[in-house]
């Protein structure tokens, strides 16, 4: 901690809290270096207050920019050490010495302050600065020379400071102690008796500082006095005390005073030096004085550290002998410290009704100065409601002086600026941001007073009609307005059933569709509530005006249309021009120009005779009646109103030209109606087109069902773990070297979990002579050569010698059909080919195939199944597998040479064997598969089945 902060804190026990809403001061006492969490007292007992208003309130300390020695436990409601407290290195000598801080409250706001005081402990000995010290006395020294000696420092106070010295092993001096007036005590030495160096020059003493603190401590300093020839004069200051006055701002090497001590004696013995006697560092670093006496500012002085300083200093001349007196330097203040504005707490927003004098922050102002310099004036800025009140000496609170409005201000930038009298004035300011919270006080306003709309009849139901708005003021919750369709009627029904109000929007629609004919105007209320509590609202009229629309034809009063009855107009032939035949009546129930009639004649028997009057429909003679004008004369009038799109309607209007009844009778008797058009015809077409549609969804859902059924079928046969029993053609060659062919393939089959997706490799032949059966069964075996076939290299490492052509077998070791045996010359291999399988023969080979493959997979491991042992080269006879247990590489039991003689013998031979083993196989077929026991069935594929299907056929 520095010395100003020291200084501040000691400072603030002088300061009295009169707040309103500042309590009484707690005190306590305590000895320094206790530990911490130590205990201080209980400030929730002694405040009278409860745990739970320490932790509602958030209690804390405050302590300004001083640091924070004592910690508050808001759980326990106590005061504890946090920090270890030197009372020596706080406050120096002040007494009492004392922590001041404030314990601060929020809702409501209290301030309390505190003071605990720092008993001193002997913790500290006295201390000399320099451990040893020479002293050069004259013999001719007079008794009751004085020496002045170095004072001990002890940082303790009271009986635990310095408190007396002693010196050991001094015959000829002796120890005066002289009180001064800051309480310390000068030391000097004085001589009792003469000294002479013939005797002993030189004496070693031991000076001891003692304290009166528990237990007793001390302090030593070694002094070495050397006993010198006669200077029997001491130098003797001109004054006791010497007093000067510095300001604080003073720079470095400025002159302070001048001191002087004048010596008797002459020569070297008379002259003299100064030095300062002080033992503190403090001193000797921020002041030194000059051989002439001038003392010169080393340091910085500060009036808010120390106001004074008191130099001890020593005169002394060549021979030792010296003289002491004392310089008192005043510190004069200077206004070089701005005030300091501490915040102690704060509100960051208040709602808008708050009252006046309500308590916006509460800070401390201080100014370490004196006098004027240290007065302090605290003011804010203009035109705010809010204003500054001073509580007590250098405590301010920021209050409300008026109403608040958030819509007219929602924050407000307190700038509050302290500055003190001195000259120039310092001055010092800080910024509060303060929210003003909304309150609902605005009831929402629309934008009209009142509201007029207009709606073409035969609306759609929901249309928009217009829309309503209303502001509020207010601020989120309170400002969001909802829009409500107050209860009335309109000709006594409910004006929900005409229009509707969207709560969010204050869109207004119409619920049904209106009719100019039935109501032409109506009016309602539509109330704006906004979301506070409790909610505000206002309404407003509105006035829904219906225009009418063309939308009714118009109908016609006169003539009567009748289909029991004929009525016909009489006009005698006498009749003139202009003679009114009757006259069409009609009226439209649309208003304005929808309403405006015209007529116009559409048909008639003779136009040349009649002629309708545009806007009366008055029909009239043109001309005059003649003999021989018809008897009947039909005419067709249009009634056309004005709208647009306009709508119109006809009347029939039969005239009958002749002077009697009877002959409008006879002429009227076939007159025959206009066959009226069958509206049922549109029914008929509307239900045909709904039938047939019907049909074709229906036809459309049952195809896909069934491609969907089958699709599945095909994914639950495709997923199955079955195996797939491959087909193989009746027609096969075997390669197991019973014949002469010396091409052995050797086969590598990889099986997966899924038969269907099985790969075969097929390795080249051991030569380049290839045997091709024709699949018709009718060609000849050819010899090909591919040098350029990659089959056909040479140097593939899969490549193998062709057997011993001294191992056969015979025909009964051949595997071949169920007792299928050859000619002689087939063991030798020159005999045709042997009869091909029945196809009972072959599922039985198939099914012995794929039980081999289950049990190979089993014995591998999963995934692959390597059958190339069976047929390599190094295959033997014991290991001739049967043919209804095996399957078997298409081969032959040809012998094939390089004669081309014998080749041909071969192919005749082959074409013959052919011929005659299928005459035997169709024969034999039907007794060997009744003969033969049933195969065990598989289970069945896709695949599988339609070869069953093909086989059933045949």
């Amino acid at each position: 901690m520095s010395d100003r902060t020291m200084t501040r804190q000691v400072l603030l026990f002088f300061s009295v809290l009169s707040l309103s809403s500042v309590h009484g001061q707690v005190s306590y006492s305590i000895p320094e270096e206790m530990a911490k969490g130590s205990l201080v007292g209980n400030i929730a007992q002694d405040l009278g207050l409860d745990i739970t208003r320490l932790k509602s309130g958030k209690a804390r300390i405050y302590t300004g920019d001083s640091a924070e020695y004592i910690e508050l436990n808001k759980e326990r409601g106590v005061l504890l050490i946090k920090d270890r407290i030197d009372r020596e290195a706080l406050c120096e000598q002040t007494t009492p010495c004392a922590l001041h801080f404030q314990i601060t409250l929020e809702n409501p706001m209290e301030l309390y302050p505190v003071t605990v005081e720092i008993t001193d402990i002997n913790d500290n000995a006295p201390t000399f600065q320099k451990t040893e010290r020479r002293l050069e006395i004259s013999e001719s020294a007079v008794t009751g020379s004085k020496f002045m000696l170095e004072k001990a420092v002890d940082p303790d106070i009271g009986v635990n400071g310095l408190q007396s010295y002693s010196l050991k092993h001094a015959d000829h001096f002796v120890l005066k102690l002289h009180s001064q007036a800051d309480g310390s005590k000068k030391v000097e030495m004085v001589l009792q008796k003469p000294l002479d160096r013939e005797k002993q020059e030189h004496m070693s003493l031991l000076l001891t500082a003692l304290d009166g603190g528990e237990p007793l401590l001390s302090g030593t300093m070694q002094i070495h006095v050397t006993v010198l020839d006669a200077n029997d004069n001491a130098p003797v200051f001109t004054k006791p005390v010497y007093k000067a006055t510095i300001s604080e701002d003073s720079q470095k090497g400025t002159f302070v005073t001048t001191v002087s001590a004048s010596d008797a004696d002459k020569g070297t013995n008379g002259e003299v030096s100064y030095v300062i006697a002080n033992s503190m560092n403090r001193l000797s670093t921020l002041f030194h004085i000059n051989e002439d006496g001038h003392l010169i500012l080393d340091g910085q002085v500060d009036y808010e550290k120390f106001r004074s300083y008191q130099i001890d200093i020593e005169a002394i001349d060549n021979g030792g002998l010296s003289d002491s007196s004392k310089i008192i330097i005043d510190v004069s203040d200077v206004n070089d410290n701005s005030p300091l504005i501490n915040l102690i707490s704060k509100s960051g927003i208040i709602p808008e009704d708050s009252r006046p004098n309500t308590v916006i922050a509460m800070m401390s102002v201080n100014d370490p100065d004196s006098e004027s310099n240290g007065k302090v004036n605290c003011g804010i800025n203009e035109n705010i409601p809010f204003t500054i009140t001073s509580a007590s000496n250098g405590f301010y609170s920021l209050v409300t002086d008026s109403g608040l409005d958030r819509e007219r201000a929602s924050e407000y930038n307190i700038t509050v600026t302290c500055s003190d009298e001195g000259v120039p004035a310092l001055s010092s300011s800080v910024t509060l941001t303060l929210q003003i919270s909304d309150v609902n006080d605005n009831a929402p306003v629309f934008e009209r007073s009142s509201y007029e709309a207009y709606i073409i009849e035969n609306n759609t139901p929901g249309l928009s009609i217009f829309t309503v708005k209303a502001r509020d003021a207010d601020w989120n919750q309170n400002a969001r307005v909802s829009y409500i369709l107050e209860d009335s009627s309109v000709n006594g029904v409910p004006v929900s059933s005409y229009v509707s109000v969207t709560a969010d929007s204050g869109v207004i629609h119409a619920v049904r569709s209106f009719d100019y004919e039935q109501i032409k105007d109506f009016q309602f209320r539509v109330k704006a509530q906004d979301g506070g509590s409790p909610p505000l609202s206002s309404n407003v009229t509105v006035k829904i005006m219906i225009q009418d629309q063309n939308d009714n034809s118009p109908q016609v009063l006169y003539p009567v249309q009748t289909s029991s009855s004929l009525v016909a107009e009489m006009v005698p032939r006498s009749a003139d021009v202009g003679y009114l035949v009757t006259k069409v009546v009609a009226v439209d129930v649309d208003s304005g120009q929808n309403a405006w009639l015209s007529y116009k004649l559409q048909k008639a028997t003779d136009r040349a005779l009649f002629e309708v009057g545009l806007q009366n429909g008055e029909i009239r003679t043109v001309r005059q009646v003649t003999d021989k004008d018809a008897v009947k004369q039909r005419l067709t009038v249009v009634v056309e109103d004005n709208g647009q799109p306009s709508r119109s309607a006809t009347v029939n209007v039969n005239v009958a030209v002749a002077d009697s009844f009877p002959e409008v009778l006879s002429e009227f008797t076939d007159f025959t109606h206009d066959k009226e058009y069958n509206d049922n015809l549109t029914f008929y077409l509307v239900l045909a087109l709904a039938v047939v549609s019907f049909l074709f969804i229906t036809c459309l859902v049952v195809i896909i069902s069934v491609k969907i059924y089958r699709w599945r079928q095909s994914r639950v046969l495709y997923h199955s773990n079955l195996p797939v029993i491959p087909y193989y053609p009746p027609r096969y060659a075997d390669t197991l070297g019973t014949g002469t062919l010396q091409h052995v393939y050797n086969y590598e089959v990889c099986r997966t979990t899924d038969s269907r997706k099985s790969d075969c490799k097929f390795v080249r032949p051991c030569s380049q002579n290839v045997l091709i059966m024709d699949p018709s069964s009718t060609g000849t075996m050819q010899r090909m050569q591919s040098e350029n076939n990659i089959l056909d290299e040479s140097d593939s490492p899969l490549e193998q010698k062709p057997p011993n052509a001294d191992w056969r077998f015979t025909q009964g070791q051949r595997p071949g059909p169920s007792g299928a045996g050859g000619p002689p010359e087939m063991a030798m291999g020159t005999g045709p080919w042997p009869n091909p399988p029945t196809e009972a023969e072959q599922l039985q080979a198939l099914m012995a195939a794929a039980n081999e493959v289950s049990e190979a997979t089993a014995t591998l491991g999963p995934g692959t199944m390597g059958l190339s042992t069976r047929y390599s080269p190094q295959f033997t006879l014991q290991h001739v597998p049967d043919y209804r247990q095996n399957v078997y590489i298409p081969g032959s039991t040809a012998t094939l040479t390089s004669n081309p003689q014998q080749q041909q013998q071969q192919q005749q031979m082959l074409m013959q064997q052919q011929m005659a083993a299928q005459q035997q196989a169709l024969q034999a077929q039907p007794s060997e598969a009744s003969a033969q026991p049933e195969p065990p069935k598989a289970a069945q594929t896709p695949a599988s089945k339609k070869k069953s299907t093909k086989k059933e056929k045949k």
